[in-house]
């Protein structure tokens, strides 16, 4: 793994901190399932952690939680607590377990209490002030890849150890 040197009004995830930082973001951040828009704010939160593109996080009250559809799924992260899952329902279509919230997050992560997190790759089209996101390699993580973030990124095989 090399660190890509980042280009003027570009970030690296190499100088992201661990443990990861949150912060709030007043970028418009949309998200499209089915022709929908089911998400869309400029008051969402984003986690920024070594080696990992930053997860965006939306207000609930700026998601259309009529297609939201409670999962099963669980999953435990060491700096935020337990998360729990949702499918996305939109029409004749789902994304099993496409978004993600933490109901008790620990104290440094309390502002984004039921926040509520897509997994770009799941969804027809997610954008950062109107620019198309890639997502992060790999089906475990979240991150949003845009052309101001570079890496390389944490989640394709091969880059667990890192």
């Amino acid at each position: 793994m090399q660190r890509i040197p980042p280009a003027p009004g570009q970030e690296s995830v190499w100088d992201y901190p661990r443990p990861p930082r949150l912060e709030p973001t007043t970028k418009h951040l949309r998200v499209v399932f089915n022709g929908v828009v089911i998400a869309e704010t400029q008051r969402g939160q984003r986690v920024l952690e070594t080696s990992h593109p930053p997860v965006y996080y939306f207000p609930p009250e700026d998601v259309q939680s009529q297609y939201l559809v409670p999962s099963l799924r669980q999953s435990f992260c060491e700096w935020k607590g337990k998360g729990a899952y949702y499918h996305v329902k939109v029409g004749d279509r789902q994304a099993n377990h496409a978004a993600w919230y933490y109901p008790q997050p620990t104290p440094a992560f309390a502002a984004i209490r039921n926040y509520i997190a897509f997994y770009a790759g799941l969804m027809d089209e997610c954008t950062v002030d109107g620019v198309g996101v890639l997502p992060q390699p790999g089906d475990f993580y979240g991150g949003w890849i845009t052309p101001d973030i570079v890496g390389p990124f944490k989640g394709a095989p091969g880059t667990w150890g890192w």
